[in-house]
């Protein structure tokens, strides 16, 4: 039986810059950039295989 989702939610907060003083981790080497970025694609294709299979 599936499920219908009728009504979602989605919040966010918003952070002014210029409070934050500190360096965010995603701002470093461009390898880390890469290397985030490949994982959140291979993730996202496992998802996508998982769903083709059912």
């Amino acid at each position: 039986m599936p499920v219908e989702i009728k009504e979602l939610i989605i919040r966010a907060n918003i952070v002014d810059s210029n409070d934050i003083n500190h360096k965010s981790p995603i701002e470093g080497n461009s390898d880390q950039k890469q290397e985030i970025i490949a994982a959140c694609v291979a993730q996202v294709l496992k998802i996508l295989e998982r769903k083709r299979e059912r």
